[in-house]
């Protein structure tokens, strides 16, 4: 499912327009990457999903073409973990 079918189902089920859909979503999208911008908490959708933002260790790794151990710094990444129902739902239940 792409953005624009996404639009379209959150449309109908909540009987909205699409361009308010696509605003609502635009907008969840912003407030999510804002709070894990800022790194100092998490959001979650309860039962859905979590985000939060973790600390990657520096690490020593090789570059594939030469053979040469390059280190990589320390840097940040997203975290995101699947809540209770949408595993459920996952499963097919």
């Amino acid at each position: 499912m792409n953005r624009t079918e996404l639009v379209s189902a959150l449309s109908e089920r909540t009987e909205v327009t699409r361009k308010d859909a696509d605003a609502v979503l635009a907008a969840l999208a912003e407030v999510i990457g804002d709070v894990v911008a800022k790194g100092d908490e998490k959001v979650t959708i309860p039962g859905f999903l979590t985000f939060e933002r973790t600390l990657r260790a520096a690490r020593a790794a090789r570059n594939p073409q030469t053979g040469e151990s390059i280190q990589i710094p320390a840097g940040h990444s997203v975290k995101v973990t699947a809540g209770s129902k949408l595993k459920e739902a996952a499963k097919g239940n």
